[in-house]
Protein backbone atom coordinates (compact mmCIF):
# COMPACT_ATOMS: atom_id res chain seq x y z
CA UNK A 1 0.00 0.00 0.00
CA UNK A 2 1.01 3.61 -0.56
CA UNK A 3 0.26 5.92 2.35
CA UNK A 4 -0.55 9.55 1.55
CA UNK A 5 -1.51 12.26 4.04
CA UNK A 6 -3.40 15.48 3.28
CA UNK A 7 -3.58 18.18 5.95
CA UNK A 8 -6.39 20.74 5.69
CA UNK A 9 -5.01 23.81 7.45
CA UNK A 10 -7.28 26.63 8.52
CA UNK A 11 -5.72 30.11 8.31
CA UNK A 12 -4.62 32.00 11.41
CA UNK A 13 -6.34 34.89 13.16
CA UNK A 14 -7.28 37.84 10.96
CA UNK A 15 -6.97 41.55 11.78
CA UNK A 16 -10.65 42.44 11.98
CA UNK A 17 -11.29 45.12 14.63
CA UNK A 18 -14.77 45.94 13.36
CA UNK A 19 -15.90 42.32 13.56
CA UNK A 20 -17.33 42.05 10.06
CA UNK A 21 -17.99 38.83 8.20
CA UNK A 22 -15.19 39.29 5.69
CA UNK A 23 -15.93 36.17 3.62
CA UNK A 24 -14.25 36.52 0.22
CA UNK A 25 -13.56 40.26 0.55
CA UNK A 26 -9.99 41.29 -0.29
CA UNK A 27 -7.76 43.18 2.09
CA UNK A 28 -8.13 41.07 5.22
CA UNK A 29 -4.72 40.02 6.50
CA UNK A 30 -3.40 38.03 9.45
CA UNK A 31 -3.09 39.81 12.77
CA UNK A 32 0.17 39.69 14.72
CA UNK A 33 -1.23 36.73 16.63
CA UNK A 34 -2.30 35.14 13.35
CA UNK A 35 1.27 35.35 12.04
CA UNK A 36 2.50 33.72 15.25
CA UNK A 37 -0.02 30.93 14.66
CA UNK A 38 1.25 30.42 11.12
CA UNK A 39 4.83 30.20 12.40
CA UNK A 40 3.77 27.63 15.02
CA UNK A 41 2.17 25.44 12.35
CA UNK A 42 5.30 25.74 10.20
CA UNK A 43 7.43 24.50 13.11
CA UNK A 44 4.98 21.65 13.71
CA UNK A 45 5.10 20.45 10.10
CA UNK A 46 8.71 21.31 9.24
CA UNK A 47 9.98 17.77 9.83
CA UNK A 48 7.10 16.09 8.00
CA UNK A 49 7.42 14.64 4.53
CA UNK A 50 5.38 17.44 2.93
CA UNK A 51 6.03 17.67 -0.81
CA UNK A 52 3.01 19.68 -1.99
CA UNK A 53 1.55 22.95 -0.63
CA UNK A 54 -1.71 24.44 -1.87
CA UNK A 55 -3.52 27.59 -0.76
CA UNK A 56 -6.79 29.43 -1.12
CA UNK A 57 -6.31 32.66 -3.12
CA UNK A 58 -7.34 34.88 -0.20
CA UNK A 59 -4.63 36.88 1.58
CA UNK A 60 -5.10 35.31 5.00
CA UNK A 61 -4.61 31.81 3.59
CA UNK A 62 -1.54 32.75 1.54
CA UNK A 63 -0.02 34.50 4.57
CA UNK A 64 -0.62 31.36 6.65
CA UNK A 65 1.08 29.27 3.97
CA UNK A 66 4.10 31.57 3.72
CA UNK A 67 6.19 30.43 6.72
CA UNK A 68 5.37 26.82 5.88
CA UNK A 69 6.60 27.35 2.32
CA UNK A 70 9.85 28.76 3.70
CA UNK A 71 10.31 25.92 6.19
CA UNK A 72 9.66 23.24 3.55
CA UNK A 73 11.31 25.03 0.62
CA UNK A 74 8.10 24.73 -1.40
CA UNK A 75 6.26 27.11 -3.71
CA UNK A 76 2.55 27.25 -2.82
CA UNK A 77 0.07 26.48 -5.58
CA UNK A 78 -3.06 28.68 -5.60
CA UNK A 79 -6.27 26.70 -5.97
CA UNK A 80 -9.50 28.66 -6.37
CA UNK A 81 -11.47 25.64 -5.15
CA UNK A 82 -10.11 26.20 -1.63
CA UNK A 83 -11.61 29.69 -1.34
CA UNK A 84 -13.96 30.67 1.49
CA UNK A 85 -17.66 29.95 1.04
CA UNK A 86 -19.69 32.67 -0.65
CA UNK A 87 -21.96 34.45 1.81
CA UNK A 88 -24.68 37.05 1.20
CA UNK A 89 -23.90 38.72 4.55
CA UNK A 90 -20.19 39.30 3.91
CA UNK A 91 -19.11 42.85 4.68
CA UNK A 92 -21.65 43.21 7.48
CA UNK A 93 -21.87 42.24 11.12
CA UNK A 94 -24.08 39.24 11.80
CA UNK A 95 -26.49 40.01 14.61
CA UNK A 96 -29.42 42.16 15.66
CA UNK A 97 -27.51 45.08 17.18
CA UNK A 98 -27.32 48.60 15.79
CA UNK A 99 -24.95 47.56 13.01
CA UNK A 100 -26.15 43.97 12.63
CA UNK A 101 -27.48 42.75 9.29
CA UNK A 102 -30.43 41.04 11.04
CA UNK A 103 -31.76 44.39 12.21
CA UNK A 104 -33.23 44.85 8.73
CA UNK A 105 -36.25 42.53 8.16
CA UNK A 106 -35.37 42.44 4.46
CA UNK A 107 -32.48 40.15 5.37
CA UNK A 108 -34.59 37.67 7.35
CA UNK A 109 -35.71 35.95 4.13
CA UNK A 110 -32.10 34.91 3.60
CA UNK A 111 -32.35 32.65 6.66
CA UNK A 112 -35.33 30.65 5.41
CA UNK A 113 -33.41 27.41 4.75
CA UNK A 114 -30.42 26.66 7.01
CA UNK A 115 -30.02 23.20 5.46
CA UNK A 116 -28.93 24.54 2.05
CA UNK A 117 -28.03 27.25 3.32
CA UNK A 118 -30.17 29.98 1.77
CA UNK A 119 -27.74 32.79 2.72
CA UNK A 120 -24.87 31.59 0.61
CA UNK A 121 -23.10 28.88 -1.34
CA UNK A 122 -24.79 25.46 -0.91
CA UNK A 123 -23.00 23.07 1.42
CA UNK A 124 -22.97 20.43 -1.32
CA UNK A 125 -21.07 22.77 -3.65
CA UNK A 126 -18.55 23.75 -0.98
CA UNK A 127 -17.90 20.12 -0.08
CA UNK A 128 -17.52 18.99 -3.68
CA UNK A 129 -15.04 21.65 -4.74
CA UNK A 130 -12.95 21.14 -1.58
CA UNK A 131 -13.03 17.36 -2.00
CA UNK A 132 -11.88 17.78 -5.62
CA UNK A 133 -9.01 20.04 -4.54
CA UNK A 134 -8.05 17.61 -1.79
CA UNK A 135 -8.09 14.69 -4.23
CA UNK A 136 -5.78 16.53 -6.62
CA UNK A 137 -3.41 17.40 -3.76
CA UNK A 138 -3.36 13.75 -2.74
CA UNK A 139 -2.40 12.70 -6.26
CA UNK A 140 0.35 15.32 -6.40
CA UNK A 141 1.79 14.18 -3.07
CA UNK A 142 1.24 10.45 -3.54
CA UNK A 143 3.37 8.53 -1.05
CA UNK A 144 4.14 11.74 0.86
CA UNK A 145 2.17 14.53 2.53
CA UNK A 146 0.32 17.60 1.27
CA UNK A 147 -1.02 20.72 2.98
CA UNK A 148 -4.08 22.62 1.74
CA UNK A 149 -4.54 26.02 3.41
CA UNK A 150 -8.20 26.96 3.38
CA UNK A 151 -11.07 28.13 5.60
CA UNK A 152 -13.25 26.83 8.40
CA UNK A 153 -16.47 26.04 6.55
CA UNK A 154 -14.85 24.26 3.57
CA UNK A 155 -12.83 22.13 5.99
CA UNK A 156 -15.77 21.31 8.20
CA UNK A 157 -18.22 20.30 5.47
CA UNK A 158 -15.48 18.24 3.81
CA UNK A 159 -14.86 16.41 7.07
CA UNK A 160 -18.58 15.77 7.47
CA UNK A 161 -18.88 14.54 3.88
CA UNK A 162 -15.99 12.11 4.35
CA UNK A 163 -17.57 10.90 7.61
CA UNK A 164 -20.92 10.32 5.85
CA UNK A 165 -22.64 12.92 8.00
CA UNK A 166 -25.26 15.38 6.85
CA UNK A 167 -23.69 18.65 5.72
CA UNK A 168 -26.01 21.07 7.50
CA UNK A 169 -24.95 21.62 11.10
CA UNK A 170 -24.74 23.99 14.07
CA UNK A 171 -21.84 26.38 13.29
CA UNK A 172 -21.12 26.74 17.01
CA UNK A 173 -20.11 23.07 17.18
CA UNK A 174 -17.47 23.01 14.44
CA UNK A 175 -14.18 21.43 15.48
CA UNK A 176 -11.97 23.64 13.36
CA UNK A 177 -10.06 26.25 15.35
CA UNK A 178 -7.76 28.89 13.92
CA UNK A 179 -4.57 27.41 12.43
CA UNK A 180 -5.87 23.91 13.14
CA UNK A 181 -5.06 20.82 11.11
CA UNK A 182 -7.65 18.33 9.93
CA UNK A 183 -5.56 15.40 8.71
CA UNK A 184 -6.74 12.86 6.14
CA UNK A 185 -4.72 9.65 5.88
CA UNK A 186 -5.06 7.37 2.86
CA UNK A 187 -3.79 3.90 2.04
CA UNK A 188 -3.76 3.98 -1.74
CA UNK A 189 -7.13 5.60 -2.50
CA UNK A 190 -8.86 4.47 0.71
CA UNK A 191 -9.38 6.94 3.53
CA UNK A 192 -8.28 5.20 6.74
CA UNK A 193 -8.42 7.99 9.31
CA UNK A 194 -9.35 11.60 10.01
CA UNK A 195 -7.31 13.38 12.67
CA UNK A 196 -7.42 16.80 14.26
CA UNK A 197 -4.75 18.90 15.95
CA UNK A 198 -4.23 22.48 17.12
CA UNK A 199 -0.46 23.05 16.86
CA UNK A 200 -0.88 26.77 17.50
CA UNK A 201 -3.09 26.15 20.54
CA UNK A 202 -6.81 26.48 21.03
CA UNK A 203 -8.52 29.47 19.44
CA UNK A 204 -8.39 32.32 21.99
CA UNK A 205 -11.81 33.17 23.49
CA UNK A 206 -11.32 36.87 22.71
CA UNK A 207 -10.91 36.26 18.97
CA UNK A 208 -13.09 38.55 16.87
CA UNK A 209 -15.44 36.45 14.73
CA UNK A 210 -15.17 36.73 10.99
CA UNK A 211 -14.81 33.58 8.90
Amino acid sequence: MTRTVVHLLRHGEVENPSGVLYGRLPGYHLSDRGREMAEAVARHLAARDVTHLVSSPLERAQETASPLATALNLTPVIDQRLIEADNYFQGGRFGIGANGVLRDPVNWWRLRNPMRPSWGEPYTDIAQRTLDATADARVSARGHQAVCVTHQLPIWVTRRALSNQRLWHDPRKRQCGLASLTTLTYDDDRLVSIGYAEPAGATPPDTTPGA
